[in-house]
């Protein structure tokens, strides 16, 4: 449930019914201002209330009640746009973050050389598997703490914010310390466990959606570690399973828009793993762009041929400048920018 407050009321009365209205109720109460009104959610059992009793309280203009189970999540809670800056960039807004690397840190001199060719491009954060989840057990599994070791070279050498899958609770402490994204997994989007431990964070948090999940268990995911108290939620649609087997996932463009009606958060598309081909990955990031997505994951690998981990979705450097100065003059069609820029 949600009431919004009249504009003409004053910071000291909005305050002064909160405080009545969590006295005489069993909630928690958000107060979000907006560009212009402020609304108050409840977060808790609003079964019993009265929303009439509510609404004839003089500094209330409507009372609402939301009937989607996310509340922090949810666009009626928080009416403007999140927006999400890591190392002075931003993501949501009128800004498009680029987020590109090799899906696997596989050596200093790859991550390094890959790291200075995509920043000189534009990108604006790092990518780079430390830890991979793979569907065999005998695939390489990446070079975990090693690899964020590598990551972070990369990170003194370009400048460029490092954005890095986690696998498992246990190294959540390691990643707070040294990441400065943490991604969550098409696989862990449902580990309640880990999500709850990354709500007690205060690290940004790129959330991709599952396998097979739908946008209301994506949204709920991301309520999980709102829920812990970290607001700084990315989600990522990153190809859903279909029965089609053309490409190696069907990329839910609509979500995008879905997303955008229902919750506030930002959202980017991944268009290497939704398609799992490169030459779809430049139409791709221009669809994503169109439907209103706030950034794109790109893997760039400079010898895609021989790459430890999705060579056949990984474009090269060079195919990288092209989509991206491509990306720009789509950006500047619908009076947006890509952020940082180079």
């Amino acid at each position: 449930m949600i009431v919004v407050t009249k504009h003409s009321t004053s910071e000291e009365e909005i305050l002064k019914l909160m405080e009545e209205l969590q006295s005489t109720y069993p909630v928690q109460i958000q107060k979000i201002t907006g560009s212009g009104c402020t609304v108050l959610g409840f977060i808790g059992d609003t079964s019993t209330i009265d929303m009439m009793q509510i609404q004839e309280d003089r500094r209330v203009e409507r009372v609402m009640r939301v009937s989607e189970p996310f509340k922090k999540a949810n666009r009626a809670f928080h009416p403007d746009d999140t927006i999400i800056e890591v190392g002075g960039r931003k993501i949501g807004g009128k800004d498009i973050a680029i987020i590109a690397g090799p899906c696997s840190v596989e050596s200093e001199e790859q991550i390094v050389e890959v790291a200075e060719a995509v920043k000189a491009s534009g990108a604006t954060f790092l990518r780079g598997g430390a830890y991979k989840p793979r569907t065999s057990p005998y695939a390489f599994q990446g070079l975990e703490e090693d690899g964020l070791e590598l990551l972070k070279i990369a990170r003194e050498k370009t400048g460029l914010p490092i954005v890095t899958e986690i696998m498992n609770p246990h190294t959540i402490d390691k990643f707070v310390e040294d990441v400065d994204i943490i991604q969550v997994g098409a696989r862990n989007m449902q580990n309640f466990s880990m999500l709850k431990e990354l709500g007690q964070t205060r690290k940004p948090i790129l959330l991709k959606r599952g396998l097979s999940s739908t946008i209301e268990e994506w949204i709920m995911a991301a309520e999980y570690i709102m829920a812990g108290g970290n607001e700084q939620v990315i989600l990522c649609e990153r190809g859903i399973r279909t029965f089609e087997n053309y490409t190696r996932n069907t990329l839910d463009l609509s979500a995008i828009c879905a997303v955008k009606k229902l919750s506030h958060l930002p959202v980017i598309v991944d268009p290497s793993h939704a398609t799992g081909m490169k030459f779809m990955v430049e139409p791709m990031c221009m669809a994503a762009i169109a439907a209103g997505a706030d950034g794109v994951i790109i893997e760039v690998h400079n010898n895609p041929a021989k790459a430890l981990c999705d060579g056949a979705q990984s474009i090269t450097p060079e195919d990288f400048e092209r989509v991206i100065n491509k990306m720009r003059r789509y950006t500047a069609l619908e009076e947006r920018q890509i952020s940082g820029g180079r």
